[in-house]
C-alpha cells in the first residue's frame, strides 16, 4: 500500500494547527511539521485530489503531492523520530518517556514506553496525545478497565496498562495501526490490552476508564455508544480538536448528560475530561 505525501507551503503555527484538524477530519492520518511546511500523509487509494478543496477554502496555501511506498516509511521515521518527555502536569517532573527501540533509556521517568515509529498516528510529539498522556496522570487507573477508541499507536493502551489497568481494550478501523499496536505492546511486554479492528464501539463491555483521540465528528458520531459502555462514575478523556470546536463538544456533552470537568489547553488544541453522571 503506498501513501500520499501532501505538502503544504510556508504555514505559521496557527494556521498550521487548523490545517491539520480538517486533515485529520478528513482522513489524513499522519503529521510531520518542517520549518516551512506541513506535510500530511494519506493512503493513496480512494484519495481525491478533489477533497481538498473545502479546507483549502479555510487555509489557503499552496501544495504539492508525492507517492511514498509504504515499504520506505519506516526508514523515513526513523531518521526522524526522537524520544519525548510527558512532565507531571503537577509538578512538571519526568513522568512518561516515549522511544523508539533504537533510542538509548530515557532516565529518571515513571513509565518509559516503547514504540516502533510507523504510519500509525500517535507518537506523543503531536499535542492532542501529550495532553491525553499528561491527563492521564491524574487519573487511578488501578483495576480498571479501560476502553481506547482509535488506539493508533497503541501508546495510550499501553500506558494505561502499565498505570495498573485491570484490562485494556483497544479498537482501531485501520489494519497498519492494529498491527503497529500489536508490535508495540509486545516491546512493551503488555498482557492486558485487547486489540480489535472496529470502526464502532461494541456494546458488550462496561467501562471505567473511556480515552478517545480522535476528531470531533468521529467522538461526537459515538458519544452515544461511549455512553452506551459506561456507567456511573466513568470518566472519559477526549482529544482531537481545536479550541474552535469546544463549543460543539459541550453542547454535545450536555446533550447525553455527560459532565464536564475540565478542559485544558496546547496550542489550538483542547483536551476535555468528562464523567458519567
Amino acid at each position: 500500500m503506498n501513501y500520499l505525501q501532501i505538502e503544504f507551503e510556508t504555514l505559521n503555527e496557527g494556521e498550521a494547527e487548523i490545517l491539520i484538524a480538517l486533515l485529520a477530519d478528513a482522513g489524513f492520518e499522519s503529521f510531520e511539521e518542517t520549518e516551512n511546511a506541513l506535510l500530511a500523509f494519506i493512503k493513496e487509494e480512494g484519495f481525491e485530489e478533489d477533497s481538498l478543496e473545502p479546507i483549502l477554502k479555510i487555509v489557503p496555501v499552496n501544495y504539492a503531492v508525492t507517492v511514498v511506498p509504504q515499504q520506505n516509511w519506516n526508514a523515513r521515521w526513523e531518521s526522524s523520530f526522537e524520544p519525548i518527555v510527558v512532565n507531571d502536569f503537577v509538578h512538571r517532573t519526568p513522568w512518561v518517556g516515549i522511544r523508539a527501540a533504537f533510542h538509548q533509556p530515557i532516565k529518571n521517568v515513571r513509565h518509559e514506553i516503547i514504540i516502533t515509529p510507523k504510519m500509525s498516528f500517535g507518537t506523543g510529539h503531536h499535542a492532542t496525545t501529550y495532553m491525553m498522556i499528561e491527563q492521564m496522570e491524574g487519573l487511578d487507573l488501578t483495576n480498571k478497565k479501560v476502553l481506547d477508541y482509535g488506539t493508533g499507536t497503541g501508546v495510550l493502551a499501553i500506558l494505561a496498562e502499565k498505570m495498573g489497568a485491570l484490562s485494556v481494550d483497544a479498537i482501531d478501523y485501520d489494519e497498519w495501526s492494529i498491527e503497529n499496536s500489536i508490535e508495540n505492546a509486545a516491546a512493551n511486554f503488555c498482557s492486558k490490552i485487547n486489540l480489535v479492528r472496529a470502526d464502532t464501539i461494541a456494546a458488550n463491555g462496561v467501562y471505567d476508564i473511556i480515552l478517545a483521540n480522535i476528531n470531533l465528528h468521529v467522538i461526537i458520531e459515538n458519544l452515544a455508544a461511549i455512553k452506551n459502555v459506561s456507567k456511573k462514575g466513568s470518566i472519559i478523556l477526549l482529544s482531537g480538536f481545536t479550541k474552535a470546536d469546544e463549543v460543539n463538544m459541550m453542547r454535545s456533552l450536555s446533550e447525553y448528560r455527560i459532565t464536564h470537568l475540565k478542559t485544558v489547553q496546547k496550542g489550538e488544541w483542547i483536551c476535555i475530561l468528562a464523567q458519567i453522571n
